[in-house]
């Protein structure tokens, strides 16, 4: 776009894109594919319009190292796939480095919520007994992978945290970050 550098883009199209993901997802706990594709497209194609093949390599990077990065979760059944689409789509328009910083980022924020959460909920004993059925999961072989532990089987001992909020929030923090130069690279 005519006057606009790539992060000012960024700024424009990621935040209203990740404000409706983490509207949807609080309102109906998934993120939707149309927006998650739309994102990503909409990065590949700016990442291409403004840095050509390159653009596209990085954009293809970003997609896969957010996808990467929760691709386990999703597989332990601890998370919806839309939230793992999103960070692709994220990783679309913020490439590989900056993609990592906002998962990284995005992950603590998503801790933060969690213990504010329980806290504000008084479910800490829920809580404490929902991780040891985790650790249990993650320790066979068997159970790793199946809806054992699962963060739809807890029910009613927890409330699912929407985790495409924690994810739009950290890629708001790296993408604001990074447009004020603060030494976080794409």
């Amino acid at each position: 776009m005519p006057g606009l550098d790539y992060r000012e883009l960024m700024l424009l199209v990621v935040i209203p894109a990740t404000l409706l993901a983490c509207w949807i997802d609080y309102a109906q706990r998934k993120v939707p594919n149309w927006l998650n594709a739309a994102l990503a497209a909409a990065g590949i194609a700016a990442q291409a319009a403004y840095f050509g093949w390159a653009g596209v390599g990085n954009a293809a990077a970003g997609m896969a190292v957010g996808v990467a990065v929760l691709i386990i979760p999703w597989a332990m059944h601890g998370m919806g796939a839309g939230d793992v689409k999103l960070m692709g789509a994220i990783g679309a328009w913020f490439g590989p480095w900056l993609c990592v910083a906002a998962f990284c980022v995005g992950a603590i924020v998503g801790g933060i919520i969690a213990v504010v959460m329980i806290t504000l909920s008084r479910k800490w004993n829920y809580a404490a007994a929902n991780m040891a059925v985790i650790l249990t999961k993650v320790q066979s072989k068997e159970h790793v992978f199946s809806e054992f532990g699962s963060a739809r089987g807890f029910g009613k001992t927890s409330s699912l945290l929407p985790y495409g909020i924690p994810l739009s929030i950290g890629a708001w923090l790296v993408l604001w970050a990074s447009h004020l130069g603060w030494g976080v690279r794409s």
